[in-house]
């Protein structure tokens, strides 16, 4: 239960002053809601004013408080602005002008002869000074307003003015509260209490640092609960025989890396304790996580368990299920695979099996947690891009085991240090940090769009000796100005020039069966190019294809890049992938494809691509599949994270977790960043 003193901030925007439903849809279209939504919503600049006697030229282009007398109203034509003539105290005239007003709200608003104080940003028109939709107010009306304002995000409907006292409603109910930071780290950090510090970050003055501090303190004690709480409940030890394992081990052609044996090893001493496992691997592209995750199932099969390896898309699914069919040939294990398009009598008899203990190894998308889906005794869940899975689904497959069930997740998206553990921090941590070998790095190249004729017959000249290439766009359609930057436009252009039968297109709009056909097409090497957007980043193997394209390359973000360019050098061959430029580049977007030409390193690019994107969103929504933090940027999470950890760990073991002093306190830090629902959720991974 939420305790009853934060209830005045999680109370509907509609119990506001003025507040009804057109304001509370328009609000919404700011994810505001709640109270509390209005008091973390923060502005991105201030306006600094200055209050003024009278106006010269020094002050154009600023912002004004000034004491003016209407003398003139001039109307002009139907769709001529509203223009007031008036004078300052010095005789300097100025015209106010409005559009979409009347005369008669100018001779309510503004009468001649009778002194108002203006505000409003101070222009040149021509031989005359202007402001624009200055707002107008009695020279009895009190102080001369807010010579600071701060400017807030807006949606249509709302004026900043209107957000503003919005705000400052919702500040006014923000309740005195409990410290729940260590004290030796807030008088090292100097920061005042949270409201007061709430208060000083809608000034833009310092409190941001704070209340960032906060976020990550309640993100780290979650987690810290979470794993506590899985710690705390009775798994089953699945410690395999090694039997399969050694079977696999002895039928492969190359030999297991340093760094996926450690791994495994890692893994298989989680699993042989009954403590439930909650891994997360790490692995460039390329690393060999599959075959890995391989031989965590496998000890889960030695151990009379069943193993569910749960991907984010249906190609990927489909890619995992041929990988592990060939790995685990002559195995005597029965790998299935289940998608949402398996229907009929062939679905009904694949669940029967799962549910009697016939399938070893379930592989699928989300399809394989829906409620129909029952296991015999389901032991280990592989989850697979992990980021891309809310909470909830994570959750509802590990829920199906007779005993909670060990869980690995993995990544092949490398993440920075302090971003793992803002995200992953309930979880052990392992890396695989070599290629198999026999992988070379891949050659990367920028070009210009001046080389595109260049590019086109290199192109045709690798197709015909018998390669296959990716040709990725950023977008699915052009738009109105025939941007070429489109998968549908250039694969018609490719087409014209290689030839019908060669080109397929794949990207996110097609429907399932048509994709994968294509797909199908191209993994056979029926189609010797794939022009695709983003929908081939993960789960695409075709070892034969070794050259990747990326048309408008500064349009991707880094870890997008690096991620397409892991499509091809999947053989022994030489790869190449080519960055296409547009003609203008962002400082930003240089850097990026400069580092891409630098280095194939997967972990570097990530920590470069943290300081590149700076106060942007930390994983962004697609990546992460997760709201991004209100106001920990990624430069604050660098800096807090762990500080925040420590704090969050002398909570639990000095200072007697949730039921101490601080404890109590931490609760409503807790509810505070909607992180009291997923203590209870975030179990799943």
């Amino acid at each position: 239960m939420r305790p009853d003193i934060l209830n005045p901030l999680f109370a509907e925007v509609s119990a506001l002053k003025g507040v009804g439903s057109a304001q509370v849809r328009q609000l919404a279209r700011l994810k505001i809601a709640r109270v509390i939504d209005l008091a973390f919503h923060l502005p991105t600049m201030m306006i600094e004013r200055q209050s003024v006697e009278r106006l010269d030229e020094t002050l154009v282009g600023q912002p004004v408080i000034v004491p003016l007398t209407p003398a003139r109203h001039d109307r002009g034509g139907p769709r001529s602005p509203l223009r007031v003539a008036a004078v300052d105290r010095g005789g300097q005239w100025v015209d106010l002008v409005y559009f979409g007003q009347t005369a008669s709200w100018a001779q309510t608003r503004l009468p001649i002869g009778v002194e108002k104080r203006i505000t409003g940003k101070l222009d040149r028109y021509g031989q005359k000074l202007q402001i624009a939709h200055p707002e107008v107010a009695a020279m009895d009306a009190g102080p001369p307003g807010q010579t600071r304002e701060p400017v807030y995000p807006l949606t249509e409907g709302v004026t900043n003015r209107r957000m503003g006292q919005l705000v400052a409603e919702a500040l006014g109910r923000v309740p005195a509260l409990p410290e729940w930071i260590e004290p030796s780290v807030l008088a090292r950090q100097g920061w005042a209490g949270f409201a007061e510090s709430l208060a000083a970050a809608h000034r833009m003055e310092r409190g941001r640092d704070r209340l960032a501090y906060d976020e990550l303190l309640a993100n780290q004690l979650a987690l810290m609960l979470v794993r506590q709480r899985a710690r705390s409940r009775k798994g089953r030890a699945l410690p395999g025989t090694g039997q399969l394992a050694d079977a696999l081990r002895s039928r492969l052609p190359w030999p297991l890396t340093g760094a996926q044996t450690r791994v495994i090893g890692e893994i298989l001493g989680d699993m042989a304790q009954a403590e439930p496992m909650l891994r997360l691997v790490q692995g460039d592209v390329g690393s060999g996580k599959t075959l890995v995750a391989l031989f965590a199932c496998l000890a889960a099969i030695e151990s009379g368990a069943q193993a569910a390896l749960l991907a984010p898309t249906e190609i990927l699914a489909r890619q995992h299920h041929a990988t592990l069919i060939k790995l685990g040939a002559d195995l005597g294990i029965r790998i299935a695979l289940l998608t949402g398009r398996d229907k009929g009598k062939v679905r009904e008899q694949l669940l029967a099996d799962l549910a009697a203990g016939r399938i070893n190894l379930l592989v699928g998308t989300h399809a394989i947690f829906q409620e129909a889906v029952d296991y015999h005794d389901l032991g280990l869940v592989v989850v697979d891009e992990q980021h891309r899975f809310g909470v909830a689904q994570r959750l509802t497959l590990a829920a199906k085991g007779r005993t909670p069930p060990h869980v690995l997740a993995m990544t092949a998206t490398p993440i920075p240090r302090s971003l793992a553990l803002t995200r992953f921090g309930e979880m052990d941590q392992s890396m695989i940090d070599e290629r198999p070998p026999g992988r070379q790095p891949i050659e990367t190249r920028v070009m210009g769009p001046e080389r595109l004729e260049e590019l086109i017959a290199g192109l045709a000249r690798h197709v015909e000796g018998g390669g296959q290439a990716y040709w990725v766009c950023p977008l699915v359609e052009g738009s109105e100005d025939a941007d070429e930057a489109a998968a549908t436009t250039r694969a018609a252009f490719l087409k014209a020039r290689l030839g019908e039968a060669r080109v397929g297109l794949v990207h996110g709009q097609m429907k399932g069966p048509e994709k994968d056909a294509v797909m199908a097409d191209f993994a056979a090497g029926r189609l010797a190019l794939l022009v695709a957007t983003t929908v081939i980043e993960v789960g695409v193997d075709v070892p034969n294809a070794t050259l990747m394209i990326i048309e408008a390359a500064e349009r991707f973000g880094l870890a997008q890049l690096h991620q397409l360019r892991g499509r091809v050098g999947r053989g022994s061959g030489l790869s190449r992938c080519l960055l296409l430029r547009g003609d203008e580049l962002s400082e930003t977007a240089r850097s990026r494809l400069k580092l891409m030409r630098e280095t194939n390193d997967g972990f570097r690019i990530a920590e470069e691509d943290l300081k590149l994107r700076g106060a942007g969103e930390i994983l962004g929504t697609r990546q992460s599949g997760e709201e991004a933090f209100r106001f920990a940027d990624p430069v604050r999470v660098q800096h807090y994270v762990g500080m925040a950890r420590a704090d969050a760990r002398l909570l639990l073991d000095r200072d007697g977790g949730l039921d101490g002093a601080r404890g109590q306190a931490a609760r409503l830090l807790l509810y505070l960043f909607d992180r009291d629902a997923g203590v209870a959720m975030l179990r799943g991974g």
